[in-house]
């Protein structure tokens, strides 16, 4: 069973991460997003999951007005190939989550490991960093070491790095 936004609070509560949730309408996209994010400081994100060749899963969160070159990306996550976008049913099941709530948050039911975290160093720069707390009807703000902590504490250290971008 997938752990619960109920869940995710009290694993960070007892990490002793500090966060804070705005609620709000589900939200599937970015721009949809930005009314509510407007007046908020802090790092906003966009969070992709894919595979690679060899069916490498990776979630990749970055910038949310960063244009991820998605045809380069291989080589700066490790992955072999190219990347494609992963299905509804490889997210459910590895992150228990839905299309539209990706998070690096998600990894918390990924038990397995199998799924690579890869955060964009700019990204990682701003502070709070926000992300959808397993459900796209929220949105929660953690410090980026807060974050890092977080991942560490699932077992999944994770990539941060200079993505390649679009122009």
């Amino acid at each position: 069973m997938a752990a619960t936004r109920a869940d995710l609070f009290a694993f960070l509560d007892r990490l002793g991460i500090a966060h804070r949730t705005i609620e709000h309408q589900p939200l599937a996209t970015v721009e949809a997003a930005m009314a509510i994010w407007g007046g908020l400081p802090g790092g906003f994100a966009k969070n992709l999951f894919v595979k690679d060749k060899k069916s490498r899963l990776f979630l990749i969160s970055l910038r949310k007005d960063a244009a991820l070159d998605i045809k380069h990306v291989q080589a700066a996550i490790g992955a072999s190939g190219r990347v494609s976008f992963c299905s509804a049913e490889q997210l459910m099941q590895h992150l228990g989550i839905l299309p539209g709530s990706v998070t690096p948050f998600g990894v918390i039911n990924d038990t397995e490991g199998a799924v690579t975290v890869v955060l964009e160093k700019a990204l990682m720069a701003l502070d709070p960093v926000h992300f959808h707390p397993l459900e796209n009807t929220a949105t929660t703000a953690v410090s980026s070491g807060g974050l890092l902590a977080f991942l560490r504490a699932t077992r999944h250290e994770p990539l941060v790095v200079d993505l390649p971008l679009l122009a």
